[in-house]
C-alpha cells in the first residue's frame, strides 16, 4: 500500500485487553469512560479511517473529525460519513481531509480487519491496554511481529466508573 502524503503520519488508536482482544460481538467487552477522553484528544481535528461495523458500533459520526469508512456497502447509515472502496482510496481521502484541516496525522480507528489492512502503512500506534483478559472475537495484531517497538508506557489515570485499570503505550515502527 502506498502512503498518501509524506508529511502526514498514519497513527492507529486502539484499546485492547491484555490478551489482545478488541471486541466481542461488535462491542468492546469493557467500560473505560476515562479512556474516551484520551481517544477524543488523540483523534480530534483529524481524519479517521474505520470500517462500517465500527461506525455502526459507535452509532454516529464523531464531531470534529472526518469519518472515512472503508466499505463495500452501497450506502452508509450515518450522514456525514465518507465512503471509500479501497484502502488506497481511504488514505487519499484522509490525506486530502488532513490537508484541509491542517492536521499532521491520519487516524486508523478500527475494527480488527481495518487495523490489519492498514498496519503496514502505520507509523505509530497509540494503544490503551485494559488490565483484563475477556473473551473476544476480534483481536489486534501483534505489534512486535509487525515491526513496531514499545517507545513509551505509563499508567492510565483511571476513573471511578472504569471496569479495569489501564496503561497507555506508544509503539513506533522500527
Amino acid at each position: 500500500m502506498t502512503r498518501a502524503l509524506p508529511l502526514v503520519a498514519v497513527v492507529a488508536v486502539v484499546a485492547t485487553a491484555a490478551n489482545g482482544v478488541i471486541g466481542l460481538r461488535g462491542a468492546m467487552p469493557w467500560s473505560i469512560p476515562s479512556d474516551l477522553k484520551r481517544y477524543r484528544a488523540l483523534t480530534m481535528g483529524k481524519p479517521m479511517i474505520m470500517g462500517r461495523r465500527t461506525l455502526e458500533s459507535i452509532g454516529r459520526v464523531l464531531d470534529g473529525r472526518d469519518t472515512i469508512v472503508l466499505t463495500r456497502a452501497a450506502s452508509l447509515p450515518f450522514e456525514g460519513a465518507i465512503p471509500a472502496r479501497s484502502p488506497a482510496e481511504a488514505l487519499a481521502l484522509a490525506a486530502r481531509a488532513a490537508d484541509r484541516r491542517g492536521a499532521n496525522e491520519i487516524v486508523i480507528a478500527g475494527g480488527a480487519q481495518i487495523y490489519r489492512e492498514f498496519l503496514p502503512s502505520t507509523d505509530r500506534v497509540e494503544r490503551t491496554v485494559i488490565d483484563a483478559s475477556p473473551d473476544g472475537d476480534a483481536f489486534f495484531p501483534d505489534l512486535e511481529a509487525a515491526g513496531f517497538a514499545l517507545a513509551a508506557r505509563e499508567p492510565g489515570p483511571g476513573g471511578p466508573r472504569d471496569s479495569a485499570p489501564t496503561w497507555y503505550e506508544r509503539w513506533e515502527r522500527t
